[in-house]
């Protein structure tokens, strides 16, 4: 690339609209001052022109490489949520969106009254214009309301819980011919078809107690030989689903089924994730999938993918499954105690491999019929969490190698969707060794590299210590992404050389596309060449919305913690500093795991220096320190819920 080509890529800016565009690896982000950014917004893919040093007026910034916008290739995104505000005359837009560095003028607003939540559909900014400009396309409700931030915070991710007409149109049909197409699916099963029959095997799902739909049903069954035949039976929604027809255009589009607190925003309509796609006790169900032959040290022997028709024996919640097994008896008890057996061998051996044991709690709030927070608490997992979790790994593996196999075997235009997690990066390892030395703590690392061995080692040394929870979330923080590629790369934390998604077609659009493959595989229709062209893109979208999902679930969890604690102002809570910046400490409230700060004029009567090195503030004339990891008593001063933020002080 010549000097004089622009580089083309996405630009990321701070809230006081100063922008940072990557070269790459082992080189200098380009800083782009608000003046030379061109209109351009964060996330949007740009072309920039190196322009020099820049000098900062200030001369809060030393000099640094600096570039121009030059021109804005594509909006990150176009729809905006935030509270309708005047301002000097005008109807503002505030947005929600943190990376959105200006409010958006709306010239239209239509019947929307100040101080309501409305999603803005940007239209353009205009030269010498201070920010750009839009309409009102959807008033959501009045600001502060639970429904209306609930709505809001998926809406602000492009996630809306109305589906398009033409959904509602075959979703209304599948109502009347469903299950009719059902049964008449299943009356084939064993009838020289490719569906095999598993409906007088023995077959359970164990899920949340919350659960509406279910996914995954095990069967299990000892064969003449002594081995044992496990069936992991995924519910088969490429068969109602088909490519081109409005359902699919909406799934892919939406990617992913989102969580917040108190909803789910499902990628499929109500008739499908609740009805005839879910594996319902008692009731004939088509699924594909993954079975194993296993022997007693739960060695595979042998496996068969494809299309089958189960029954569901019982609907489990993982509590009463968990309960079958610690009173040594009930329903489905002998099976659900092979299953077990064989479950924590395959653990073991996975584990040996190298597999990352983060096993992190998760915070649930539970809410009143107002949607008010009324508690906050950690997930349990329980035994039958983790059974459940072995053998959809087991299922997920051993898929993508089958595909592997037969995309090697097919030749170049064969391709496989993989769910792949990069080796941590170098220079991440290597700040999370120093951390944790900081801590007291000793992480081998070799070049930049750390085994998964290396990590449990830590994990576990840290169990029950006051700073296990900061440990864990920090060296999750130091780990790639997991992403959709069609090249596979394998899966670090995991330690697996194959994995894929298979097991939530429900609710991700990257194991529909899966089930697809392994029935064309099978003998069923085939993927078409140009089908598999869009592998990338299908890759690379699903891979997007699954991060825009989990920002709007921890958004969710975020603002509830913050409403449980509002009335709490001025209360002290016992905390961990989970963070040191030259602006404060952050820190996280012990029993809610909910964050807030502590800003520097407040840290203490004294003049705090940050000493970065040591993750630290140090107090230049007490020599009192704040270091990362250590418990700290605070007093809550503010509770900001739309922001979602809490302001401490020590205590």
């Amino acid at each position: 690339m010549s000097a004089a080509t622009p580089h083309e890529g996405p630009l990321t800016l701070t809230r006081k609209g100063i922008g940072f565009f990557s070269l790459g690896e082992d080189k200098e982000d380009l800083l782009i001052p608000p003046e030379w950014t061109n209109h351009a917004l964060s996330g949007d893919i740009v072309k920039v022109a190196p322009a020099g040093t820049y000098r900062d007026p200030s001369g809060r910034m030393p000099p640094r490489a600096a570039g121009k916008v030059v021109e804005v290739v594509s909006r990150a995104r176009e729809t905006f949520v935030g509270t309708l505000v005047e301002e000097g005359g005008r109807v503002l837009l505030a947005p929600d969106y943190k990376k959105m560095h200006v409010p958006l003028l709306v010239r239209d607003a239509g019947s929307a009254p100040l101080g309501y939540k409305v999603l803005v559909r940007m239209k353009g900014w205009e030269d010498g214009a201070d920010c750009p400009w839009g309409v009102v396309e959807e008033v959501i409700g009045k600001a502060g309301v639970h429904e209306t931030e609930m709505r809001a915070l998926a809406l602000g991710q492009g996630f809306s819980s109305e589906f398009p007409p033409g959904v509602v149109a075959q979703a209304e049909e599948l109502k009347k011919r469903g299950r009719e197409m059902l049964a008449g699916e299943a009356a084939r099963a064993g009838d020289g078809g490719p569906r095999r029959d598993f409906r007088s095997v023995p077959t359970c799902t164990i899920d949340p107690a919350d659960a509406k739909d279910f996914d995954d049903a095990l069967s299990v069954r000892t064969l003449p030989d002594g081995t044992i035949e496990v069936g992991v039976h995924i519910a088969d929604v490429s068969f109602f689903v088909r490519p081109g027809s409005a359902f699919d255009k909406e799934a892919r589009e939406r990617a992913t089924s989102v969580y917040l607190v108190d909803r789910t925003i499902p990628m499929l309509p109500e008739i499908l994730s609740n009805d005839l796609c879910s594996l319902n006790p008692n009731e004939d169900r088509l699924a594909v999938s993954a079975v194993f032959t296993l022997d007693a040290n739960a060695n595979i022997v042998s496996e068969w993918f494809g299309e089958t028709v189960i029954h569901s024996d019982k609907r489990f919640t993982y509590e009463e499954a968990q309960g079958v097994l610690d009173a040594g008896r009930g329903t489905l008890h002998a099976e659900l105690a092979v299953l077990r057996s064989l479950a924590k061998k395959i653990r073991r051996g996975r584990q040996a491999r190298g597999a990352i044991e983060f096993d992190t709690a998760e915070v649930k709030v539970k809410l009143d019929a107002e949607g008010n927070p009324i508690a906050i608490v950690l997930k349990e997992r329980r035994e039958t969490n983790l059974l459940i979790e072995d053998f959809m790994l087991l299922a997920n593996e051993a898929v993508a190698k089958h595909l592997s196999r037969l995309t090697e075997n097919g030749g170049a235009h064969f391709a496989s969707l993989y769910r792949v997690h990069d080796t941590p990066d170098a220079d991440r390892i290597e700040n999370l060794a120093h951390l944790l030395r900081v801590l007291g703590y000793d992480l081998r690392v070799h070049a930049g590299r750390v085994t998964g061995a290396e990590l449990n080692r830590l994990l576990e040394a840290v169990k029950g210590r006051p700073e296990e929870y900061l440990i864990k979330t920090a060296t999750l923080r130091s780990m790639a992404k997991a992403v959709y590629t069609t090249k596979n790369i394998g899966h670090f934390g995991l330690g697996f050389d194959f994995y894929t998604h298979f097991t939530s077609p429900i609710r991700r659009y990257p194991d529909l596309v899966i089930h697809r493959l392994v029935k064309s595989h099978a003998g069923g229709a085939p993927i078409t060449a140009a089908e598999m062209r869009e592998f990338d893109a299908l890759a690379l979208h699903a891979s997007e919305r699954e991060v825009a999902a989990a920002d709007a679930e921890r958004d969710s969890v975020k603002m509830k913690q913050v409403q449980f604690l509002a009335p709490r102002v001025g209360e002290t809570f016992d905390a961990v500093i989970s963070g040191v910046t030259d602006r404060g400490l952050y820190v996280e409230e012990a029993t809610t795991h909910a964050d807030g700060m502590i800003r520097i004029k407040d840290v203490g009567e004294d003049y705090f220096e940050y000493d970065e090195k040591r993750f630290r503030l140090v107090g230049r004339r007490t020599r009192k320190t704040f270091q990362l990891g250590d418990p700290i008593k605070v007093k809550l001063i503010a509770a900001r819920i739309p922001e979602k933020e809490l302001d401490f002080v020590p205590s």
